[in-house]
């Protein structure tokens, strides 16, 4: 820009009568090209005295043409501009006044625009400055601002804001003032979401960001965090009273109905609280803290609030610990699979098999499932699991002289990363087993997260010959709706009821009336948990078509197997009773 100034001056200065200078060059192109300039453009001599400006300058700045009379003095163009300097351009670095070099100025108009001015100024103390309407432009970098600091759907803060903000707070909760990290988490939503489609689960969190605005203070540090989450930060009131009211607050404000596009929803929401100092001094430990007390929350039965405690973290702490060796178990094969007996009661003989997996660990020795299976479906590690489960029963089955089914456990995760499909047909064939000696066992929760696709994924495997079971019937909420939406080829009635006869009256009636339902839909039963004598003749005179229990058999290994099918087909399914000594689970995945 200097060499452009400096023929500008010259030429300019030449067109003002300046003596003693030697111009080149077609004045009339130069005045051409600065005419046309996007940018407003004057000249100063080394007096401070306006040698030209061109009519973009004037424009800009809104100043008349007498303005522009040669010989005019700079301050008296500055007393007829509308405006103040900005914070923006007073902060930056700048050349002392009357030294040489190019200082760059910002200045917000009385109407409301912003205008740049970059100032270049010679040796001899002549200027050229070049003036830019950057409102737009202004405009648009703060909108990029804001779109970094808040979420584009419901217009709250964010989590980067929310980290400057706490970081802010907890600067002031120094200086003696309370302050607690509140974690928010919907119930609930996700079936909204994929029952009425992202449109109306967008419209729900708006309304329920709204909800939250209502809850709470000026004051307080409102964002959202991501998908269903929201954190509120809480200053200057007592503690944990005032978080315990807040909570109690948005406990009761999101659990209130919504009505959006003619449909009535329902969800909850469950809310994790940490208070500096005493669950953490800095931002990061704060949240992870409210975090542990939100998953607590969650544990105990949703819609609502709970306080950080130390045994959480405790607990955290063990669960990563056992996540880490889980996907070492993996990668390690320590895993395997126990196969329990299921007697047919016409028959008196073996007709199943079910597949229960264990850990073998090497330090703990053998994992039961109640103790690893849940984390592994937090995880997603269950997917990877189940695979293997599926593969190497179907593989050891294979093995079996006699031709009984292997039933399998499954898992809803399985479902809902949409692998059990394709795993199932992958381990059949592979292993070469016939389809129909194949039965999945599933529990409602896998037709209840999404029963569409659960019931279309089931019906393509039963089409092709696989079995479906219906396992720990009479425990959950819509086994009979259920039972009417997809075929299942046999209902296994919960242990629980097995357990409960002679305890509680309605016990057999559970029992009969189960089983007649199987009949009346053509499915067979089979019963758990039968462990003593008594019990097995009761179910027997009810008319179950299959048991399985410690009566018959513990689980054993797969090369056990041979003799217990002998002993058990050979003399009858009564000759290898055995008493349990202790309760054993008869699930592969609870």
């Amino acid at each position: 820009m200097r060499p452009l100034a400096m023929a500008l001056g010259l030429t300019l200065c030449e067109a003002a009568g300046c003596t003693g200078v030697q111009v080149g060059g077609d004045t009339a192109l130069v005045r051409f090209v600065v005419e046309q300039m996007p940018l407003g453009l004057c000249v100063f001599d080394g007096h401070d005295r306006l040698l030209f400006c061109n009519q973009r300058y004037l424009d800009i700045w809104s100043l008349p043409a007498t303005i522009a009379v040669p010989g005019t003095p700079f301050a008296e163009v500055m007393a007829r501009t509308r405006g103040t300097e900005t914070p923006r351009s007073r902060s930056q670095p700048q050349p002392e006044v009357g030294s040489a070099g190019t200082r760059r100025r910002e200045w917000l108009l009385d109407d409301g625009r912003t205008v740049e001015v970059v100032v270049s100024r010679m040796p001899d103390g002549s200027c050229v400055a070049l003036t830019e309407d950057v409102t737009q432009r202004r405009h648009d970098e703060a909108r990029v601002v804001h779109l970094a600091m808040h979420d584009s759907l419901t217009g709250l803060p964010n989590r980067n804001q929310l980290r400057e903000g706490f970081d802010e707070r907890l600067i002031r909760h120094g200086r003696g003032e309370d302050l607690a990290m509140l974690c928010v988490d919907l119930d609930r939503f996700k079936a909204v979401n994929d029952s009425h489609g992202h449109l109306v689960g967008d419209r729900l969190l708006q309304e329920v960001a709204q909800r939250l605005r209502h809850c709470v203070r000026g004051t307080d540090l409102l964002a959202r965090l991501g998908g269903d989450e929201f954190a509120v930060v809480q200053c200057g009131a007592p503690q944990p009273a005032a978080a315990t009211k807040l909570a109690q607050r948005l406990v009761a404000a999101l659990g209130q109905e919504y009505e959006i596009d003619g449909l009535v929803l329902h969800i909850g929401t469950s809310i994790g609280i940490a208070i500096a100092p005493f669950d953490g001094e800095d931002s990061q430990t704060l949240h992870r803290n409210a975090d542990l007390a939100l998953n607590r929350a969650k544990g105990d039965g949703r819609a609502t609030f709970r306080f950080f405690e130390p045994e959480f973290d405790r607990s955290a702490r063990a669960r990563c610990g056992m996540e880490a060796e889980l996907r070492l178990a993996i990668e390690r094969e320590e895993f395997e699979l126990l196969y329990q007996p299921q007697i047919d009661m016409t028959l008196n003989q073996v007709s199943g098999l079910e597949a229960l997996l264990r850990w073998r660990h090497p330090v703990r020795g053998l994992v039961p499932p109640i103790e690893f299976i849940a984390l592994a479906e937090e995880t997603g590690l269950i997917a990877e699991i189940g695979r293997w489960v599926l593969h190497q029963a179907c593989r050891e089955a294979m093995r079996w002289a006699s031709p009984v089914r292997v039933a399998v456990n499954v898992s809803a995760v399985q479902f809902r990363k949409g692998s059990l499909l394709r795993d199932v047909n992958a381990a059949l064939l592979q292993s070469g087993l016939p389809p129909n000696r194949l039965e999945l066992e599933i529990t409602e929760s896998v037709m209840l997260d999404d029963s569409a696709q659960a019931a279309a994924a089931l019906r393509e495997l039963h089409d092709r010959g696989v079995r479906i079971a219906m396992d720990d019937f009479g425990t959950g909420y819509s086994s009979l709706s259920l039972l009417r939406s997809f075929p299942f080829d046999r209902i296994k009635i919960d242990r629980s009821f097995v357990r409960d006869l002679g305890l509680r009256d309605d016990a057999l009636s559970i029992i009969r009336a189960v089983v007649g339902l199987g009949r009346s839909l053509g499915m067979a039963t089979t019963v758990e948990g039968v462990e003593t004598e008594g019990q097995l003749q009761v179910v027997r005179a009810e008319g179950c078509d299959e048991v399985q229990g410690y009566f018959f058999s513990r689980p054993v290994n797969v090369r056990d197997l041979p003799q217990l099918l002998l002993a058990l087909n050979g003399h009858g399914a009564g000759a290898m009773c055995a008493t349990p000594s202790t309760p054993c689970s008869n699930k592969s995945f609870t």
